[in-house]
C-alpha cells in the first residue's frame, strides 16, 4: 500500500502565503506524475497544478503566477507554495500521485486525505 499525507494547511489572511506538503510512504513503489486538486464547499474538485517525473509543470489559470508546484524525488514529497492568496482559494486541498508498484500492471492513482486552506481576514 502507498499512503499520501498532506500538511501545511491553515488560516491565512488575503495576500498571505502557505506551503503545502504531501509525503508519500510505502514499499516497492515509484512515483510518476503528481498533482494538487482542491474542492470548495458546494463545488466540484478541480485541478490546481501538476508536475511530471521530469518536473514539467502545469497550472490552472486561476493560480498561475501565484502558486508553484515542486517535488523532491529523493524524499517522495510534493509541495505547493501558495502566494498572494485570495478568499476564493479557500478549499480542501488534495494531493495525488500516479504510482507504479511491483507486482501490479500500469499506474495506480493514490490520494491524500486533504488539508483545509482558509483565506479570510
Amino acid at each position: 500500500q502507498v499512503q499520501l499525507v498532506e500538511s501545511g494547511g491553515g488560516l491565512v489572511q488575503p495576500g498571505g502565503s502557505l506551503r503545502l506538503s504531501c509525503a508519500a510512504s510505502g514499499s516497492d513503489f515509484s512515483i510518476n506524475a503528481m498533482g494538487w486538486f482542491r474542492q470548495a464547499p458546494g463545488k466540484e474538485r478541480e485541478l490546481v497544478a501538476t508536475i511530471s517525473t521530469g518536473s514539467t509543470t502545469d497550472y490552472a489559470d486561476s493560480v498561475r503566477g501565484r502558486f508553484t508546484i515542486s517535488r523532491d524525488n529523493a524524499k517522495n514529497t510534493l509541495y505547493l507554495q501558495m502566494n498572494s492568496l485570495k478568499p476564493e482559494d479557500t478549499a480542501v486541498y488534495y494531493c495525488n500521485a500516479d504510482v507504479r508498484r511491483r507486482g501490479f500492471r500500469g499506474l495506480i492513482r493514490y490520494w491524500g486525505q486533504g488539508t483545509q486552506v482558509t483565506v479570510s481576514s
